[in-house]
Formats: structure tokens, sequence, C-alpha cells
């Protein structure tokens, strides 16, 4: 068998493929324009999406799923293809016969143009108060001269008896009071010819007598994604610019995923004319999926346009996917995966760090009375999707100090000084490095406590006694008693204050060239429990650096505490 990786580009076929041709569009608008409001949305996770499905679902997570759908918002679900099956049809009747349909919301359902299959999804409507259907058949060259082999004529031929079958079984439900709108899908558009494309949807529109007061969905969907975006585009604008009566349709997109582009492709549509969008919130599908709606209403929000849909639950509701699918969000799928959020990388921690602290310290700049979102590597707020700042900074290998600080902090209180959290960073990036494993919040901190806080051999403290000199106010003498190894010692020292003087008192039994260089001091908690945390750094004759750390509810013991911790730390890694 031939090595693939010395397979070269000659190995290969290239004329294999078709290259897709431009459009030919005169005067192109769309990319001029921006998007100023949100489409119509419309899920399709109930029909696409669970005809995608290993394991398609059965009717209790369906329940479940359209319920969370209408809570955030969708007014517009398609819930099945009734036709196809018993159990999508008892579905569509649980729904209507348990009044589990909210007055403003309506349920769109899909049907081949096929008489017996039409009938049978307007009997499954009975009862219904507000309804889409959503009428397609494929209309590509491909489709017309491999799968159908019928010609051009033939195909508009079943968009157009389609439609009388539609328009004739719809008239019932209308009279009993249901407010039925109509759907069509030139199935396969992008492989359509766009004027053979145009024929058809025009040919539909008048059957269905579309009107300005009744208009007609046109659904030009990329069935198949054969181009790149601004390909489906011009073909969206060409349409959108050749209806003759183009305020009788509301124009929707249904992009699938196959090159990795349908939220550009969607984005894009937009901007080409299109009203509506129809999707799957997770981009669940055929093959590589739908469009992701939460990707497309996040995208918006982004750029301060209401989606019109609730996503201050996203992570509760991507479980809920989880579950209802049987298929994962993946960790890095936008928005909604499970670190998207995080950042495991030293610059990138530095940056988030830096972007928190200027929020704090300026507040949030204003821009017509709303605060503005302004974090390097963030492009939204956590919380607008309902995630904590908790898991924002991650440690591993890759990480720098300043994301280490960063977790200490928000965790636990803990303001490492700037010099401490270089070597600090040290021992957590070793390891990482000999785990190969991240390194979590708690392992963190324990390992905070037992190279400093917790660090008392050979020497611990056990109390001291300060006391001001009559002749000069501003010098102390510190007695204390502390623990050396396992016995206890009495030890004086005399200074501008407690620090300095218990500092000398440790040089006298210690015989230690050390020099002190800082400290620094601050609170964690409030009122009755708050907690004081001290920090020393000192320095011997080859200028290596040694740090100390004290936690008492007593600020001197807890200075005291941090000096005894220097020592040992000179002890013990010298």
């Amino acid at each position: 068998m031939k090595n693939f990786l010395n397979r070269g580009v000659d190995d290969l076929n290239m004329k294999k493929y078709r290259t897709i041709d431009p459009i030919k569009l005169r005067d192109r608008a769309w990319p001029n324009r921006v998007t100023t409001k949100a489409p119509t949305w419309c899920s399709v996770d109930l029909r696409d999406g669970n005809q995608a499905l290993i394991d398609p679902m059965g009717s209790a997570k369906k329940h479940r799923f359209f319920d969370a759908l209408v809570k955030m918002g969708y007014k517009e679900i398609e819930v099945g293809f009734p036709s196809a099956s018993s159990t999508e049809y008892s579905f569509v009747r649980e729904l209507i016969e348990k009044n589990r349909i909210p007055s403003d919301v309506t349920i769109q359902v899909l049907v081949q143009a096929r008489e017996p299959l039409i009938k049978r999804t307007f009997d499954v409507l009975r009862g219904c108060k507000n309804a889409i259907v959503h009428l397609y058949n494929s209309t590509s060259e491909l489709q017309r001269r491999i799968v159908f082999k019928k010609n051009k004529k033939d195909i508009k031929n079943i968009a157009i008896n389609g439609a009388l079958v539609l328009k004739e079984y719809s008239k019932p439900l209308i009279q009993e009071g249901c407010n039925i709108r109509f759907e069509y899908s030139p199935e396969s558009f992008t492989q359509t010819e766009l004027p053979y494309a145009l024929e058809v949807c025009e040919s539909v529109l008048r059957v269905l007598e579309a009107s300005e007061c009744n208009p007609v969905i046109i659904n030009l969907p990329a069935t198949v994604e054969v181009s790149t975006p601004n390909i489906y585009a011009d073909q969206i604008e060409w349409m959108s610019k050749n209806f003759s009566h183009r305020d009788r349709l509301i124009l929707s997109l249904h992009t699938h995923n196959d090159r990795g582009t349908g939220v550009a492709a969607t984005e894009l549509g937009l901007l080409a004319g299109a009203e509506r969008v129809e999707g799957t919130l997770f981009g669940n599908g055929e093959r590589t999926g739908n469009v992701c709606l939460a990707t497309l209403g996040l995208n918006m929000l982004t750029q301060n346009i209401d989606p019109g849909i609730d996503f201050s639950h996203l992570e509760e509701m991507a479980d809920l996917v989880t579950y209802c699918t049987g298929i994962a969000v993946h960790e890095r799928h936008p928005y909604a995966g499970k670190l998207v959020y995080t950042a495991f990388s030293g610059s990138h921690q530095d940056a988030i760090n830096k972007g928190f602290r200027a929020r704090d310290r300026y507040g949030d700049e204003a821009q017509d009375d709303q605060p503005i979102w302004d974090v390097p590597y963030l492009p939204i707020d956590p919380k607008d999707v309902g995630r904590s700042y908790e898991a924002i900074i991650r440690i591993n290998s890759q990480s720098g100090k300043g994301g280490i600080a960063y977790v200490l902090e928000t965790d636990y209180g803990i303001k490492l000084p700037k010099a401490m959290q270089q070597q600090f960073s040290q021992y957590v990036q070793k390891l990482s490095d000999e785990t190969g494993r991240e390194v979590n919040s708690k392992t963190l901190y324990r390992m905070f406590c037992d190279m400093y806080l917790g660090l008392t051999y050979p020497y611990k403290y056990k109390n001291h006694l300060t006391k001001f000199e009559e002749k000069d106010p501003n010098m102390v003498t510190v007695s204390a008693t502390i623990q050396k190894y396992t016995q206890e010692i009495s030890i004086s020292g005399r200074g501008n204050g407690p620090v300095e003087a218990f500092m000398n008192a440790m040089r006298k039994i210690t015989n230690a060239n050390l020099l002190f260089l800082d400290y620094s001091q601050h609170a964690i908690g409030a009122g009755e429990d708050t907690t004081a945390m001290a920090y020393v750094q000192m320095q011997n004759s080859d200028k290596k650096l040694f740090f100390g750390v004290g936690k008492d509810p007593n600020t001197t013991r807890a200075s005291l505490k941090a000096i005894l911790c220097a020592f040992n730390r000179v002890q013990q890694f010298p």
C-alpha cells in the first residue's frame, strides 16, 4: 500500500470535480449593506435535525425540545414530517389535542408535492390554530437527470400540481378557523439554474394566490452547500430582484454546512434580501448539519442587534439538546461549547485578566447609555449566555503567571504580588509538564498552601508581644515564641515597626544574610470574617529571591507568619 504521506497532487484526478460558475449579477448590492435587525427564525430541530439522528427522538424528547424552543422565544417551529411515519403524525396530534402550542407560536409541517402525502398532512392539522404547510420538490439539473429522469416541464408540473392540491386541501381547515400559511422550497436550489428556479417559484406563487396581505414563504435552500458564501448571496439577490411581485412573498433561507460555511452563507444571504432563516439550534442535521441558529443569533447580539431569542441559559440548552439527540455539542462550538470562554494560553490569560481589571478600575464606557463589552479574546460577555467567569482561565503547561494569579484571586481571594507570580507559576508549569494534565483550581490552591501557607518547618509561629519604646515612639520591640523544629524558643528584636523588629530577631538566630525587599498585605472577606494575607520578599547574597506568605485574622500575626515562611523557604529551598 502506498504511504498516504507520500501521496502528491499528481495522484488526484483534479478534473473530477465541477467548478461552480460565478453569478452574473449587475449592480450587486449586498456587499454594501449592513444587517440592522434580526430575521424571522424558524427552528427545524424537530424535523430536519431529527431525521438526521441514528436514533430519532421519541414523543417525550420531542415534547421537551419543543417546550424549550418555545421558552427561548422561537415563534415558528417545524415540528415534523407527519406523512413520513406514525411517530411523526402522532407527535403533531399530541401537540394539537393537548393544547401544547401557545397562541403566538406557529407550527410548521413538511410535505412532498404528492397528493396522498398532502392529504395526510392536512389531516394531522385538524384543530390547529396556526400552521405553515411547507411544500417541496427537487428542481436541480442533477436531480432531474439522475433521480427523477424528468425534464424541466415535468418537474415544474410537479410543483404546480402540488400547489393546487395544497390549496384544495387547505380550504376545510381555513373554514374551521385555522390560520394556514404556505411555504414552497425548490429543493437543491443552489444547484438549480436561476431562471428555472424563478420560473418554478413564480408558478407556485400564482397557484397559491400570493398577495401582500397573504404572502407565501419562498424558501431557497442550500440543500447541499456547493459554493462559497458570496455565490449563495448572489443567488439570493438575483432571485429577490427578479420576482415579478417581491412584496407578495417572504424570502427564506435554509442552509446546510457541507463546506463549513453555513453561518457565513446565511449572514450574506440576509444582506442579499432574505427575511427569514430556517436552522437548528446547534447545527444538527444531515451530513455536516444545518446552519446553527445559536451562532447566528449571538453573532447579531455581539453587533448590538437584538436577536429576539433568549440565550441566557445556553449551557442548559446544550445539555438538553445533547440528551434529546444523543449528539454532544462540541467543546469548541461557537458560544455554546464548554471551552469557548476558557483560556489556557499565558498571553491570552494575561490579556483577559487585564481586561477585567480595566473594567473594574474604570467602569463601563457608555454608548447610547448601554455598557460596552471590551475584554480581549472574549467577544461576548459569558454571563449573557448564562456562563460564569469561574472557568474563563484554566491552568496547564501553556499557562502564564497572569492566569495562575487570576485563578487564585477569583476563586480564593489571594492577590499574589507581581514578583511572586513568576516564581509560583514555574512550580505550577513543572507539575503540569510532568503530569501532562491540566492543573485545576483546587490543585492550584493546594500547591499554594503546601509551598507557602502550610510551610511551618523548621520555624512555626506560636505567639508574640509588641512593646513601643517610651524614649522613641517610632521604635518597637517584639518578643516572640516560635517553634524551631520540635523545640519552643524565645526570640526578641528591635525595629521601627513589628515587621522590622521580628525580621531582626530572626536574623539573630539564623545568621541569614537576607535583604528585606518588599512587603504587601490585603484582606480577604469582610466584617467579622475578614482575614489578612501578608507577603514578604527577600533576597540572599546570591541575588536569589525568597517569598513568604502569612494568613491570619490579625494583620500583625499574618505579617510575622509571612516572615517565618520566607525563612523556612530559605532552609528548604536554598
